[in-house]
């Protein structure tokens, strides 16, 4: 009996698993830029500079091709993250836009970060009408909320996947309360703004 068998074999491995550790190092370190460059769009589309902000979507979306040719033997997990990040910041140009929301089929991402990116968009929404708001532009923070609750809305039903899309039952719970929020603020802005309306024209 000899181990010729087992040392063809365990070499074999060896490499296989030596270029697995290599793929998985290079996701964990270079997917940070990819999150960085979607957290910079989110925070462009926030100053109103869309230019910017699809900039630095367009070179996210370049390195997250790339990084899918590395994502090989089970390493598509490393992917989860950047790519969350990517739908998140691609859905909010859309809605700021008025366009529609992308697939998941059109922005090449799995469906477990297209749920969770759309989950986190909800929290981008809040800001936006709160924006709108701040800028006296009630109507543009009234259709940015009916997105928002309409979102939700759509998403809610998946926190009882928690199990394998991880934390949609914390984001789910977090978005209605944030919806819930944004609804009485939306509410009172427009007595407000209705109760100016009529000491204006009482004032004629």
């Amino acid at each position: 009996m000899t181990l010729k068998n087992v040392k063809t074999s365990l070499n074999k491995i060896a490499k296989d698993l030596g270029d697995i550790q290599d793929a998985r190092e290079f996701l964990l370190k270079n997917t940070r830029e990819a999150i960085i460059l979607c957290s910079k769009s989110i925070i462009a589309v926030h100053k109103e500079d869309l230019v910017t902000g699809k900039k630095n979507l367009k070179q996210a979306k370049t390195l997250l091709k790339k990084y899918k040719k590395k994502a090989t033997g089970g390493l598509e997990r490393y992917l989860i993250t950047p790519e969350q990040e990517f739908v998140e910041a691609a859905c909010l140009i859309a809605i700021v836009e008025k366009k529609e929301i992308p697939s998941d089929k059109k922005l090449s991402v799995m469906p477990e970060s297209y749920v969770l990116g759309l989950l986190d968009c909800v929290g981008e929404l809040k800001r936006q009408v709160f924006d709108k708001i701040r800028m006296n532009n009630i109507d543009e923070a009234t259709r940015i909320f009916e997105v928002m609750e309409n979102l939700y809305l759509q998403l809610y039903t998946f926190s009882i996947y928690d199990k394998v899309v991880k934390e949609a039952r914390r984001k789910t719970d977090v978005n209605r309360i944030l919806v819930d929020d944004v609804r009485s603020v939306i509410t009172e802005e427009r007595r407000r703004t209705e109760l100016i309306r009529i000491l204006q024209k009482l004032e004629k």
